[in-house]
């Protein structure tokens, strides 16, 4: 039979845990405490970060786009803010229709893409399909999308296509659009994507869902650790608030969306088949690159694979990093995150050369 004095030593190591346990939580409270005494307005408020952050996320996005059940959302028709117009099939306005009158009018151009074609944190007029348009003395439709992968991209061109009959379809990305096609929920929306089967792709996750409550997408941790200020400041000063606020499903792992990505090219070149439009695939630039090599070093092979996946397809390629480049200062396109009026005017200019199209 044990004695007490026998089961003493035993329990010793379970004691030092707890009381090493305790300790670690009470240093935990007290920086939590004082971290929200500093700032004062957050000592007698204790919001969760992560939901309020979604909450504003939904808002603005059920506010300003529409749900579509093969694409995921769609800018909504009619939808008007500061700088912002949308009309009819969700494309932003690009400005009156220049001469020659509509009786007479060649086919448009349509552009598609993510928030660089969109044009975000640039008002209407200072998008590059609207200075596009200005150059070419063309109609051109800006079919694109905010927040949109790859594939959505494609999927917003086979969709207007039919619509609009365009002369020329111009398809822009940046890198990380690439990264989407990985992706089943992008910032809180789901999306369609695709599976590699065999030498090709299958369609996935269509109709896509509605977007779920901000309070249903949360994790265990960020029902707990959300209402941390401390937390969320550690996080901030890290700069990996983006991934913890954002609520990403990935299907894919790390780098298929290489394969996918190059893969719907083919469908691009289908596209460019059968609707008789010519088809430019033009590679943007977030505004990373010009802070930090290795990160540039990452976003130009994945760019140049993509762009060498569309040239073996048959299609048209321009990659606009060499023009960007050689300006003076390129960080100086931009707005904070997205080109800024003089931005989106070589980026325009770019692609008037490559479609070999002149003024009026």
């Amino acid at each position: 039979m044990n004695t007490p004095d026998a089961q003493r030593p035993r329990s010793e190591p379970f004691r030092r845990a707890a009381l090493v346990l305790l300790s670690l939580l009470v240093g935990l409270g007290l920086l939590e405490l004082g971290l929200r005494a500093a700032t004062w307005s957050w000592l007698f408020a204790w919001p969760n970060f992560v939901l309020d952050a979604r909450k504003v996320l939904s808002e603005r996005d059920t506010g300003r786009t529409a749900h579509d059940g093969r694409l995921g959302y769609v800018p909504r028709d009619g939808y008007t803010a500061a700088g912002i117009t949308i009309g009819a099939n969700g494309l932003r306005d690009t400005g009156p229709a220049p001469a020659p009158a509509p009786a007479n009018a060649r086919a448009p151009i349509l552009a598609v893409g993510d928030s660089f074609t969109f044009g975000e944190e640039v008002g209407d007029g200072e998008t590059w399909p609207s200075d596009l348009q200005r150059l070419t003395g063309r109609r051109v439709l800006n079919g694109g999308v905010s927040g949109y992968g790859f594939d959505q991209i494609v999927l917003r061109a086979e969709a207007l296509a039919p619509l609009y009959r365009p002369e020329a379809i111009v398809v822009a990305f940046i890198a990380d659009d690439i990264r989407r096609t990985e992706m089943r929920r992008l910032w809180s929306a789901d999306k369609p994507y695709f599976d590699l089967e065999g030498d090709g792709l299958r369609l996935r996750n269509v109709p896509v869902p509605p977007r779920a409550p901000a309070r249903e997408t949360l994790s265990f941790w960020q029902k707990t650790l959300g209402y941390s200020f401390a937390f969320d400041f550690i996080l901030r000063r890290l700069d990996q608030l983006h991934d913890w606020y954002g609520d990403h499903i990935r299907v894919h792992p790390r780098g298929t969306g290489e394969r996918i990505s190059c893969l719907l090219t083919a469908r691009l070149a289908e596209l460019q088949r059968s609707s008789g439009a010519r088809l430019l695939v033009v590679a943007e630039y977030d505004p990373v690159v010009w802070d930090d090599p290795s990160f540039a070093a990452e976003q130009r092979r994945l760019t140049a694979g993509l762009l060498a996946c569309a040239g073996k397809n048959g299609l048209a390629t321009l990659d606009t990093y060499e023009a960007m480049a050689a300006t003076p200062r390129p960080r100086d396109l931009y707005v904070l995150w997205h080109m800024n009026a003089a931005g989106n005017a070589l980026i325009a200019r770019l692609v008037a050369d490559a479609l070999g199209l002149k003024g009026p």
